[in-house]
């Protein structure tokens, strides 16, 4: 008892100071003036860094040089393009697309009633984990689960008289913590072989690089962060969040067991409708030259799909057109206005992402543009690579490395496009495969995805996370999250070396 005050002493310091920060929008603003003034430093300095990278294809001695933003040419990118950086913003058309359907599903009553459902037939002991392991499942669906899966599982909880908090936490453990797991193979799988294959060929030329030659551990992996998620929100994030104080909306129907009649005619009506549009779906994807394939005939793979491309859109409708389905049902939506409103409704909520998208999105494109992330992974990188020691040193040491990277460079593949043609080569000449030192990568690039304010959907977090907290900044996500970082970052590390030292094959 007394050990777990003391940690939850430490986590709530570190809520207090992260809270103690400015308004986020202006946290964001300040990141961003100061990569602009480090930036001038560096470069005035000659701060650079020289290794190897991937371009077309192949290795290519590269010296990388930190760029000023207080340049000509830097004050002219600051200018013209911070439009293009904020309509670039990955996560900005996603999120506003998918709400709208999420915002009428939700206005009309559905969500609300499903949830009435899950609460009768689904034993309270199995939320958790059934939260945690469709976090894990949902990156097949590319970056969906951001945006459809965390604001569920606050719902869900708070549905069974949980803190929504508690279930907006363990959803996004499972979507971005558990990044790397699943028991499919998912986009990221070819991207990283690709650059893996590359760095590869530098070594031995004929050497290929299987998509599926994580899989095997992957698909272990989708089960330990199930386990290890539902612990960490059960025994550690949960009981320090303590009660939450939920106060209903007139609107709301505060009981979760009664489910009337015409409630249960919409549900109907809304899932015959569910169905019929997933068919038309089906049925579009089965002939060979298929619109929703991709060059080679296939729905996953790459080149990526139009399938997988629009897949946003696709769950947009299946949340739009059941949600109309159930609200014209129980008298919700008596004409298309009240469609009109809800997708209003659903947009007017948005307001703060949008504006700290703004900003968020100037901070990660001046970081892009200088070079910094670059040069400090590969500096990190050849420091690494001075060092020799055996396997399972050499394994936790490169974990918590690229964990290390993730706080600063938030994209996988341009992380794995810096590290893949120091670290490939180094073992193989070990005489470790690709494909593991590729593993070990994907272990501490996603345990720290859920910390890291370089994570491209931070921002949607945070709006989230408001939604429950009107108080919630970067130091509230931060302290709830870093039990699951830690946990999912010695867990997985453990379960790597347990699975080498018996000789277990990682993938096909």
């Amino acid at each position: 008892m007394k050990r777990r005050n003391i940690y939850n002493r430490w986590l709530n310091g570190i809520e207090i100071i992260g809270n103690r920060l400015p308004h986020p929008i202006a946290l964001f603003g300040i990141f961003s003036v100061a990569i602009v003034i480090i930036s001038a430093i560096c470069s005035a300095f000659g701060v650079s860094a020289t290794g190897e990278l991937i371009s077309n294809g192949s290795l290519q001695e590269t010296t990388v040089s930190a760029v000023s933003l207080l340049t000509k040419d830097g004050l002219t990118y600051m200018l013209t393009e911070a439009i293009n950086n904020f309509i670039t913003y990955a996560p900005l058309g996603m999120v506003l697309v998918a709400m709208l359907g999420v915002g009428v599903a939700e206005q009309s009553g559905l969500i609300h009633t499903l949830l009435k459902y899950a609460v009768k037939i689904t034993p309270a002991k199995l939320i958790t984990p059934a939260i945690v392991f469709l976090g894990v499942m949902s990156n097949i669906a590319s970056d969906a689960g951001y945006v459809i899966l965390i604001p569920l599982g606050a719902m869900v909880f708070r549905a069974y008289g949980r803190h929504p908090i508690a279930g907006f936490a363990a959803a996004f453990a499972g979507v971005s913590g558990g990044y790397s797991a699943n028991l499919l193979v998912g986009s990221l799988d070819p991207l990283l072989a690709g650059i893996s294959q590359a760095a590869a060929s530098e070594i031995n030329p004929n050497y290929e690089v299987s998509v599926m030659g994580n899989y095997f551990f992957l698909l272990a992996s989708t089960f330990l962060i199930m386990i290890l998620g539902t612990f960490v929100t059960n025994r550690i994030v949960e009981p320090r969040l303590g009660k939450y104080q939920d106060n209903l909306h007139v609107s709301e129907d505060a009981s979760l067991t009664t489910i009337s009649p015409l409630e249960k005619r919409g549900i109907r009506n809304a899932g015959i409708v569910a169905l019929l549009f997933a068919a038309v779906v089906v049925i579009a994807a089965l002939p060979v030259d298929s619109f929703l394939k991709n060059e080679n005939g296939s729905l996953f793979g790459t080149p990526t799909s139009p399938f997988l491309n629009g897949i946003e859109i696709l769950i947009t409708l299946m949340f739009l057109l059941p949600g109309i389905a159930y609200g014209k049902t129980v008298g919700v939506f008596t004409r298309e206005n009240g469609v009109c409103d809800a997708m209003t409704k659903s947009m007017a909520s948005m307001g703060s992402f949008i504006a700290l998208a703004f900003v968020a999105s100037q901070f990660i494109n001046y970081f892009n543009y200088t070079k910094l992330g670059t040069i400090i992974a590969m500096s990190g990188a050849s420091f690494l690579d001075s060092v020799k020691i055996g396997l399972v040193p050499l394994m936790i040491i490169f974990v918590l490395f690229s964990a290390l990277m993730n706080l600063f460079m938030g994209s996988a593949s341009a992380k794995w496009n810096i590290l893949a043609p120091v670290f490939v080569p180094m073992f193989m000449q070990l005489g470790y495969s690709p494909e593991l030192c590729q593993l070990a990568y994907r272990i501490g690039d996603s345990s720290t995805n859920i910390i890291t304010p370089m994570m491209t959907y931070f921002a949607v977090i945070l709006t989230f996370a408001q939604r429950y907290d009107k108080k919630a900044s970067i130091g509230t996500i931060t302290a709830t999250m870093i039990p699951y970082s830690l946990v999912f970052l010695v867990g997985w590390t453990l379960m790597l070396i347990v699975w080498l030292s018996f000789g277990l094959p990682i993938g096909l």
